[in-house]
């Protein structure tokens, strides 16, 4: 007797182009389409992607599946990023050039509040500057350059450059063993 022969399972139907696929069941999506818009007004104010999914109730994971699948979930966290990138590289432009604008003071003169318009400048940020240029020139403007440089030289020619004739002759301090130990 011989062991049985195995029968091979039917293989699954593949989906076609026209058909859908179909989920592998689990619990489905709380996705709504009213979480995009919540999603870009919390990034415009700053919010991270844990913020967002703290936001939503949900894990980060989620939300990141949410983008992959949900393509006006993932535009609308770029877009509400985009917004607030664009101000902060503004922001940091003016603090690195130095700016000019208008406010007022308030004093109080014999008893009565008066509003004084007043002109300010803010002078250039040499810290601005910096963080700029290190990261819109990382090649020019980095802490560290890297410079190779191939020197070849004997022990005597190292030696006769660093003779220099201004410097006078090195004094020899001799000392007694016998005072060192009293």
């Amino acid at each position: 007797m011989g062991t049985p022969k195995k029968t091979a399972k039917p293989k699954a139907k593949q989906p076609t182009a026209a058909e859908p696929k179909r989920g592998r069941g689990g619990r489905p999506t709380v996705y709504r389409s009213e979480f995009a818009e919540i999603a870009k007004q919390r990034c415009e104010r700053g919010a991270t992607d844990a913020d967002v999914a703290a936001e939503l109730k949900i894990d980060r994971a989620t939300l990141y599946r949410w983008r992959h699948t949900h393509p006006e979930f993932c535009d609308a966290l770029k877009a509400g990023k985009h917004d607030l990138d664009e101000r902060v590289i503004s922001t940091l432009a003016h603090r690195a050039l130095g700016y000019t604008f208008e406010t007022e003071e308030i004093h109080v003169v014999n008893g009565k509040i008066v509003r004084v318009p007043i002109v300010k400048h803010m002078p250039p940020d040499p810290t601005s500057m910096i963080f700029w240029l290190k990261n819109r020139r990382p090649a020019e403007f980095r802490d560290r350059q890297e410079m190779k440089v191939d020197v070849q030289l004997s022990l005597a020619e190292l030696v006769t450059m660093s003779f220099r004739p201004d410097l006078p002759e090195p004094k020899v301090i001799e000392h007694d063993p016998d005072e060192t130990e009293k």
